[in-house]
């Protein structure tokens, strides 16, 4: 098809994910003069998509949306388009190791497809968990692309001083936010478990522990199920529950965790995941293996799915140091 990028046979850099993390990988391959592949699902995959505001991306002191953000890296990675093609809408299948790199199959325009690298770089990023209302997660969409409800306490903290929050979720991890957002002194917090009962999954030291820590803090929470949202126009986030009570907050925060942290592919390649899910790495991005802990030759995992912060300077940086260690020391 006429402006479509021809797919190759073989690259030194494959490339899955076409996140920030992806982007930057790719884009840094083909200034240190190597060809490399993106295979990436589309813009409105990443993490970042809909953010529309981000104030810790370098260079932006007014602050950029992670929709402008992805398209510039796009441009950035189409101006080598001599190095890199960009394969997108596309989702990754199937890896497997070979003895001079890896093979890699997905889907691309409904046809299944197939390459190969000398370098294979993991970049397929997490999932946020979206709470659920009537067995749909888009009823809370709107407040979450205004920005009313976010997602990440590194990237948005500092939004809550004098603020009413509410955090949703229900375990230890709601909790934990809850906690952690009293650091940016909001004017108040309080949980909504959307009909689950508080910390019900977590054993008994740690639940006491987390119920008497928020306690100390004045942490409150809901049980009552979620029914529906409202106050969108006047930029608050309305909360309308089963019992036929609502409470208005300026901001929603999610405690929900990861609804997908893509195991799939880095567990067929035999990468080693820690506690909390991610795979495990080294200083220069490169996977560990499962059973022997050594680097697997020519495997890298940058941004979100590895172990580290997630945020979009540390991603960069992972892709940074996984393509600069693979010219150094593999190429």
């Amino acid at each position: 098809m006429p402006g479509l990028p021809r797919l190759k046979e073989a690259y030194d850099f494959v490339i899955l994910g076409g996140g920030h993390a992806g982007l930057q990988a790719g884009l840094k391959a083909a200034l240190l003069g190597y060809s490399a592949v993106i295979v990436d699902r589309g813009p409105k995959y990443s993490r970042s998509y809909y953010a529309p505001r981000m104030d810790n991306i370098p260079g932006f002191p007014e602050g950029v949306s992670g929709h402008e953000l992805l398209d510039r890296q796009i441009a950035a990675v189409r101006a080598h388009d001599s190095q890199i093609d960009y394969i997108t809408p596309a989702r990754a299948t199937g890896v497997a190791r070979e003895p001079t790199g890896f093979s890699v199959t997905f889907d691309w325009l409904k046809q299944a497809r197939s390459t190969r690298g000398r370098i294979l770089v993991l970049a397929l990023g997490v999932v946020d968990r979206i709470p659920e209302v009537e067995g749909k997660i888009d009823p809370i969409f709107p407040w979450a692309n205004f920005g009313i409800v976010e997602f990440c306490v590194l990237c948005d903290g500092h939004t809550l001083p004098g603020l009413t929050v509410a955090v949703i979720g229900h375990d230890a991890f709601a909790a934990r936010t809850a906690i952690d957002l009293e650091h940016w002194q909001p004017r108040s917090i309080e949980i909504l478990t959307h009909g689950r009962p508080l910390l019900e999954e977590s054993p008994p030291e740690e639940r006491a522990s987390l119920l008497a820590e928020l306690a100390a803090r004045a942490i409150g929470h809901v049980e009552s199920p979620m029914v529906g949202f409202d106050e969108i126009r006047e930029k608050r986030f309305g909360v309308r529950f089963a019992d036929g009570s609502h409470r208005s907050y300026d901001r929603g925060f999610s405690g929900l965790g990861w609804y997908d942290m893509h195991h799939g592919l880095p567990s067929a390649l035999g990468c080693r995941f820690d506690p909390d899910g991610y795979v495990v790495t080294d200083e220069d991005a490169r996977a560990l293996d499962a059973e022997s802990g050594a680097p697997i030759p020519g495997l890298y995992c940058v941004g979100d799915l590895r172990n580290g912060w997630n945020q979009i300077p540390e991603a960069w940086a992972s892709a940074e140091r996984a393509v600069i260690h693979a010219y150094a020391e593999v190429l």
